[in-house]
């Protein structure tokens, strides 16, 4: 035997171990453990970009939550001096010395534009996590419902049949009218028939999958509906779940910047990036400064969360864990 051969057997016996003739030991396969949550991140974060939207708007998120509480913002407070009214950002400075408060300019009523932006921003934010939350959590449970009983389908198919040919921007108009225009007042209009329409699109889904072989096993061994629902069905919606989610966030956003733009959103007391919109609209071009920056804001948070989302909702996809 050759030297060279003496290695290479000593090398195998290295990588190999022998196990005997123990049936139940030779059948073990070795294997690293598979966690999906683990493998979504790391699909999620191969991408850079992904690290670079989420600094920018948890920066955005603690700004507008965290500046109003040492910066409250008054919109009145220069109200009866006409001297602070549309003062750009230099006039500002030159006015009322340099401070972060000016450094956007003054509005319309002599309001920091500045420290306005931000509690304007906390508002939509807030309002826009609240309605996806309860549209999304009303949403799911309701579709897997439908679309699991026939009973329930036959009853919330008419129902919907009849909210669905209401356009969604009229019924909520018409309901901001009748219930007031305060901030509670506005989530109750798009979240009393807003989850219908995400409830109808997991109804299909659920009803996609319910036939198939594992759920009609599960039922055949007598498993109750709602483990089938939670533990079969909505699992393998979870892509699903956060592609819509994607662009929920950003439509509650773009609504209220909407209809507080028309006149028909929040209450004029309440701060909004829409109202801000809403009021420097008519300054548009002798005033820039009072408009671009919360149209800047409101487009970064929505490009944002819809980028974030569309990512997010591939790195679920079980597909791409290959």
């Amino acid at each position: 035997m050759t030297k060279e051969t003496t290695v290479n057997t000593m090398e195998n016996k290295e990588k190999f171990v022998i196990i005997g003739n123990d049936a139940i030991s030779s059948e073990k396969i070795i294997a690293p453990r598979y966690s999906y949550w683990r493998s979504v991140g790391r699909v999620f974060f191969r991408k850079k970009i992904n690290i670079f939207l989420i600094a920018v708007f948890v920066l955005l998120l603690l700004s507008s939550f965290i500046v109003p509480i040492f910066c409250p913002y008054d919109m009145m407070e220069n109200v009866t001096d006409a001297s602070t009214f549309n003062l750009s950002p230099a006039k500002a400075i030159a006015k009322f010395g340099f401070s972060m408060k000016w450094i956007l300019g003054t509005g319309g009523q002599g309001n920091s534009i500045f420290y306005g932006l931000f509690s304007s921003a906390r508002t939509s934010l807030l309002l826009a996590i609240i309605c996806a939350a309860i549209n999304m959590s009303v949403g799911i449970v309701m579709g897997a419902i439908w679309g699991y009983s026939k009973q329930f389908d036959a009853v919330m198919l008419v129902i919907y049949n009849i909210v669905a040919n209401v356009p969604y921007l009229l019924l909520v108009s018409v309901l901001v009218y009748i219930v007031g225009s305060g901030f509670g007042s506005f989530i109750f209009a798009l979240t009393i028939t807003g989850w219908m329409g995400i409830a109808y699109f997991f109804r299909t889904q659920v009803m996609i999958i319910r036939d198939r072989e594992y759920s009609l096993a599960s039922r055949c061994l007598g498993t109750p509906v709602p483990r089938v629902v939670s533990k079969n069905i909505l699992p393998f919606l979870t892509s699903v779940i956060v592609t819509l989610l994607a662009t929920e966030l950003p439509g509650y956003i773009s609504m209220e910047v909407y209809l507080s733009f028309i006149g028909i959103g929040l209450s004029a007391t309440v701060p909004s990036l829409g109202r801000m919109i809403s009021q420097a609209q008519s300054a548009f071009q002798t005033f820039p400064w009072e408009f671009w920056p919360p149209v800047i804001i409101a487009s970064l948070v929505t490009i944002i969360l819809y980028l974030l989302g569309q990512n997010l909702a591939d790195a679920t996809d079980p597909r791409t864990h290959m």
